[in-house]
């Protein structure tokens, strides 16, 4: 098997399911849908792989006791190994798909068929092999990953891919895409803090009231002046999700909600902790309690540097500008977070990244537009060959899947 001979069976599957894949790309951007809502986009997936049932695929819908996650299995032969396609297809609310997740199954939907077809076309049962389609939703909130992983989604597999739009790059705009090998995904611990107080007249009798809203104000000053404090790959931002209800009314109850950010899960803590000595001093001088709610912890992502390189090389080969980093490139965007990073340390994990024509940035109107635009269509499918041909190469070379397991081995 030469990455050639992959290449042109991978190929000739997306070209063969082009129009299919249109179209599931348009019904997912057309109906976006919010973090565990995601129904629409569940239902059209698993309806396109019901109708392609008499070629192999097994279907389960709500897969692992999560209403919008789905699983589709191809599987060949006895044992072998299993590579997995993370599909993403939640949105933001107001603006639909301004990340892309569109974009994102599409590009996992097309880099599983093409693997499943290109491995048939070279093997037929001659080797055994498992290539799974795992529906995973509320990245943007919730973290549907991080709930698969508990419930053994991710428990038997070799190496889990996906790849994410990003708007062009100012200062390489012939540039497709990038293996994001160093430091773009932040871990990320997410909090609600609610302070409350004791409520009374604001003017007839202040002096009788504990004012929770002093308590936020406090609290946002002294992380404010921490910030200076803090090493520029860390990120402190909240907002104020309540904070109280009457101005003549002494607030006694209020919330706000933080993102911490850190380049590894294990400079998150130090920094964590740091950010709760501003809440905790802010309930002190106000006289104020403080609780807290955590939502599950984003972590960084640890890259497999045989599959970024691998992916990069099989993306040049096919006239695909791409490059091994891209940090540092003028112009692109770095500092979010990703429940694939959760998976990365479960798994050898790719997450790379390739750029759409946008007149904004992610999470913006703009880049709603653009990730409903041919050319992020057609950008999307360019991907799905790169991982279609590394999938391809995980499971039928074992010179290959040793170095990526070995990479990831120490890597962890």
């Amino acid at each position: 098997m030469t990455q050639s001979l992959i290449i042109e069976k991978v190929r000739a599957a997306l070209e063969k399911y082009e129009s299919r894949l249109s179209d599931i790309n348009q019904k997912i951007w057309s109906e976006p849908e919010l973090a565990f809502e995601e129904h629409s986009a569940h239902d059209n997936i698993c309806d396109l792989f019901d109708a392609l049932a008499a070629q192999g695929y097994q279907v389960k819908r709500s897969a692992y006791g999560i209403g919008t996650a789905l699983e589709v299995s191809y599987t060949r032969g006895e044992g072998g190994r299993v590579i997995v396609f993370n599909a993403e297809y939640d949105a933001l609310p107001g603006i639909g798909h301004a990340c892309g997740h569109n974009l994102i199954a599409t590009s996992s939907i097309a880099a599983f068929i093409a693997t499943c077809e290109a491995m048939s076309a070279m093997y037929s049962d001659a080797i055994g092999y498992s290539v799974r389609l795992l529906g995973t939703p509320a990245e943007e909130g919730g973290g549907g990953k991080l709930q698969l992983i508990d419930a053994g989604a991710y428990k038997d597999v070799d190496a889990c891919f996906m790849v994410h739009p990003f708007p062009a790059l100012s200062g390489a705009p012939d540039l497709l895409s990038s293996s994001f090998c160093s430091g773009q995904y932040l871990a990320n611990n997410k909090i609600e803090v609610t302070f409350t107080g004791k409520p009374a007249h604001a003017s007839a009798a202040p002096w009788e009231g504990v004012n929770a809203l002093d308590a936020v104000v406090a609290a946002y000053v002294n992380i404010s002046m921490l910030r200076q404090q803090i090493l520029p790959t860390q990120k402190i931002h909240g907002v104020v999700l309540r904070g109280g209800e009457r101005p003549n009314v002494i607030p006694a109850s209020t919330t706000v909600e933080y993102y911490i950010r850190s380049e590894t899960i294990r400079t998150l803590k130090p920094l964590t902790e740091r950010v709760l000595k501003c809440f905790e001093a802010a309930a002190t001088a106000t006289g104020c309690t403080v609780d807290y709610k955590w939502e599950p912890a984003y972590m960084d992502m640890m890259i497999n540097r045989p599959i970024c390189k691998t992916y990069m090389d099989a993306m040049n080969k096919m006239g695909y500008k791409t490059i091994y980093d891209a940090v540092g490139q003028e112009g692109g965007l770095s500092g979010g977070s990703t429940d694939m990073g959760n998976v990365s340390y479960e798994v050898p994990g790719f997450h790379g990244g390739f750029y759409i024509n946008a007149d904004g940035v992610n999470h913006t109107p703009q880049f709603t537009a653009g990730a409903g635009s041919e050319d992020g269509f057609r950008r999307s499918l360019y991907c799905a060959a790169g991982m279609a041909v590394v999938g391809c190469q995980v499971l039928a070379d074992d010179a290959f899947a040793t170095a990526v397991k070995s990479d990831f081995e120490n890597w962890k």
